[in-house]
């Protein structure tokens, strides 16, 4: 069993925690899991990005999405040997992925296959994850409940 947290603030203070408690993949499944996680990329989980290149967003499933799916994946395999990797793209934006060792795992990368481009891996840096104290993003809880189904135990809102 497997627990993430993201707590809202008002200043300081916890207002609210959102809580998922969910059996989580072993580090066998997780070609399953990438597989899993593209299937569930919709453009509604991109409602409120503002992304300078619209024509890849219509036209690429994959492009916009790879931060929160890269978060994703790393909260739903249960090992501690993940290293989340960014690095600037032939765009200058960043890309996420993650790493084991030298083994590359990238949900995402076909949004640049499809276009003769190549993912940023050699400019790639260890990098936490955005945002402040590094919680999960509301988007990456979201899409975990679609690929969780019922390996999800609990997903619980508390408002203080």
């Amino acid at each position: 069993m497997k627990s993430i947290e993201r707590h809202s603030y008002k200043g300081n203070d916890i207002i609210s925690t959102r809580r998922l408690v969910f059996n989580p993949y072993s580090y066998s499944e997780i070609d399953l899991v990438i597989e899993l996680i593209q299937n569930n990329l919709t453009p509604d989980l991109l409602k409120n990005k503002k992304l300078m290149y619209p024509g890849d967003r219509m036209n690429n499933k994959y492009y916009g999405h790879c931060y929160h799916s890269t978060q994703a994946l790393y909260y739903l395999i249960d090992t501690d040997q993940l290293v989340p990797m960014s690095g600037e793209d032939y765009r200058g934006e960043k890309h996420w992925w993650l790493q084991v060792r030298e083994r590359i795992l990238d949900v995402t990368s076909e949004q640049y296959y499809c276009v003769n481009e190549s993912p940023p891996y050699n400019s790639g840096k260890k990098s936490k994850w955005y945002g402040w104290k590094q919680r999960p993003q509301q988007i990456t809880i979201n899409l975990m409940k679609r690929v969780l189904g019922d390996r999800t135990i609990e997903e619980v809102l508390q408002k203080f």
